[in-house]
């Protein structure tokens, strides 16, 4: 095989590894499952009728915000089962056996796209409870998944970097939390950000979070007469969306490979 074939063969033994591990704990699923749904039933009924969206019901302005900040947090997993490998010496044991180097990290940022499919149709699901609809074709609905997901593997292959950086769960946690959690919320994600403050309006129209779910609202058609474009960024959400993506990968693969090849040698 070549040398990319055998990469590809060893990462999905190593995805396989890890999706068995979720089967056999499932907690690790149910605790990325719950905050979200929190949030879906938190802001669209109880904060829901205090927001105004121009030409839009809220809870569909709402859940694409929510798919959004759950993809991006469900990558986090990438990192924090880094960490733990190493913490527990598993890294040591996989830099052993006869398999490709690239294969651990191929192997875990793939596994994490596989659980961040289940979490977005359970997603989808409560979405539709709540009064959440699809309002164009098919493909654009396949279109806007497949950006929520091809932008959570980018943003898995910073955490990847990170968790080997960090090499404990506990601090991998605790720093992922307040950086995200800022970067999800500082968007258009709930609401418009005409409501912001100048400076922080500027942030949010620029931040890629925002083009992403912008783009999938403009692919869902959960998007009113006026879409709150207000920047090059959101006016082309798409694009800068795709941008973000190449040059995310383009940037922490090669780090996060580096890292991967020291942290395993000491």
């Amino acid at each position: 095989m070549s040398s990319l074939g055998t990469a590809l063969a060893d990462g999905s033994v190593v995805a396989k590894r890890n999706l068995i591990k979720i089967k056999r704990i499932p907690d690790l699923l149910v605790g990325t499952l719950i905050s979200p749904i929190m949030f879906i039933l938190l802001f669209g009924y109880v904060f829901g009728g205090a927001i105004d969206v121009p030409g839009v019901n809220y809870r569909e302005f709402l859940v694409p915000g929510i798919f959004a900040q759950t993809v991006i947090f469900g990558a986090t997993i990438t990192g924090a089962g880094l960490a733990d490998d190493m913490q527990k010496g598993i890294i040591e044991r996989f830099r052993s056996l006869p398999m490709a180097q690239s294969a651990v990290l191929v192997g875990r940022t793939t596994s994490d796209v596989a659980t961040n499919v289940i979490v977005t149709v359970i997603m989808s699901l409560t979405g539709l409870v709540v009064g959440w609809r699809i309002r164009n074709s098919v493909l654009d609905a396949v279109i806007a998944y497949g950006l929520l997901l091809l932008f959570a593997y980018a943003i898995s292959w910073c955490m990847a970097l990170l968790g080997l950086l960090i090499r404990t769960p506990e601090a991998f946690n605790n720093l992922t939390f307040i950086t995200i959690f800022p970067l999800t919320f500082l968007t258009n994600g709930f609401v418009p950000i005409e409501s912001y403050p100048a400076a922080l309006k500027a942030i949010a129209a620029w931040n890629p979070v925002s083009t992403l779910v912008q783009s999938v609202r403009e692919r869902f058609g959960n998007v009113g007469p006026d879409s709150g474009a207000t920047s090059w960024a959101l006016q082309n959400a798409e694009l800068y969306t795709l941008a973000w993506i190449v040059l995310i990968l383009l940037v922490f693969v090669p780090l996060a490979t580096r890292q991967y090849q020291r942290a395993a040698a000491r």
